[in-house]
């Protein structure tokens, strides 16, 4: 397994060495924080500044809830916001569609993007929504805009979730009365995650642990890893450059077709190889070393077609030959230079074979 070069960073990625130390630490930390004796006051103390922390690294000056991970995180912002409806837009994560529920309505996309007008007279009608507004796409790195929505939604009367799983630690947060983060996705621990809040009044209490609106013990590990983990540094600082990440999906252009709907990020990329269906190339690529992801979900054990793929206006046959590559904090160059010619040849091998 040391030979193999791993690019799956948007589902996960490894943990910091940072982050690592510190969970070890906060597991020597065994008493629960809710605990009213000194060995819980300790822990409580060691449990808020982590939270702090946190939202220091985030620049966050609102409310933090300390969550289980991102989906629970958006159980909680759009099971539990006080508004009368859900919108959500057409690409979003399939847990934002099941935290929002079958009645939410769904936004279309335009050029890349959600469309402005739809959202406007999706406003107009009765009630108070929340809307949701992905930052940045799992499956194809584009970017929303979602500061440019901010002002609409709120003049509507309504709030603006955003869901950073795959930006938070990367990028400056979007401006939003909900953001929802996720650890395991910038190098911090699995099984944690958070909901920033603007104001707890947007949301209706539960009662238990984090201030009312989560129960069950905290997780203080977690949250040290979490917090060490944002405190090792951002983008700017991985093994890889913006350049060099840039040259690498150019490199990608060779036998495939990009699929990069508005503005893209610089660690997703999704392309659509030529001839050679997504399934058949994840096969490929594991046995030469790589691992990587489809552009579409896997479900029970059947590949099922992506709905944000479709989304965004893309051709169900070019879909079904769509692959996920995406790059981590310890990506290194010649791991993108070695997978780029990997790339090159399955692509002329699929060429050969159909000529």
């Amino acid at each position: 397994m040391a030979d193999r070069i791993y690019l799956d960073h948007a589902a996960t990625t490894p943990m910091r060495p940072e982050a690592v130390a510190a969970v070890a630490e906060g597991m020597a930390r065994w008493a629960n924080p809710s605990s009213p004796h000194a060995e819980g006051r300790a822990a409580r103390a060691a449990l808020e500044e982590a939270r702090a922390r946190i939202k220091a690294a985030l620049g966050w000056d609102g409310e933090l809830i300390l969550t289980s991970g991102a989906s629970e995180a958006l159980a909680i912002g759009l099971g539990r916001a006080k508004a009368t409806r859900r919108i959500v837009s057409a690409v979003e994560h399939d847990a934002v569609f099941r935290a929002a529920g079958a009645d939410a309505q769904v936004l279309p996309m335009r050029d890349g993007v959600v469309d402005g007008d739809a959202l406007a007279d999706t406003l107009k009608r009765a009630g108070r929504p929340v809307v949701a507004i992905q930052h940045v796409n799992s499956e194809t790195g584009g970017i929303q805009p979602v500061d440019a929505f901010a002002a609409q939604v709120r003049a509507g009367g309504g709030l603006l979730l955003s869901d950073c799983a795959q930006s938070a630690g990367k990028f400056a947060l979007p401006d939003a009365d909900m953001i929802v983060v996720s650890a395991h996705k910038l190098g911090g621990p699995p099984g944690i995650g958070a909901l920033l809040v603007r104001d707890f009044a947007m949301l209706e209490p539960s009662g238990g642990q984090e201030f009312g609106y989560r129960g069950g013990t905290e997780n203080l590990p977690g949250a040290m890893g979490f917090a060490a983990a944002l405190e090792a540094g951002g983008i700017d600082g991985w093994a890889t450059s913006v350049e060099q990440r840039f040259d690498f999906k150019n490199a990608l252009y060779a036998g495939g077709e990009l699929i990069a709907p508005g503005v893209q990020c610089s660690h997703i990329f999704a392309v659509a190889m030529d001839r050679l269906a997504a399934a058949a190339q994840l096969i490929r690529f594991d046995a030469m070393g790589f691992a990587i992801s489809a552009g579409s979900a896997c479900s029970s054990g059947t590949l099922k077609r992506s709905r944000a793929l479709g989304a965004f206006g893309v051709a169900d046959a070019v879909a079904d030959r769509t692959v996920r590559i995406s790059i981590g904090w310890n990506t290194m160059p010649d791991e993108l230079d070695a997978f780029a010619a990997a790339w090159a040849k399955v692509a002329a091998d699929a060429g050969a074979r159909a000529a």
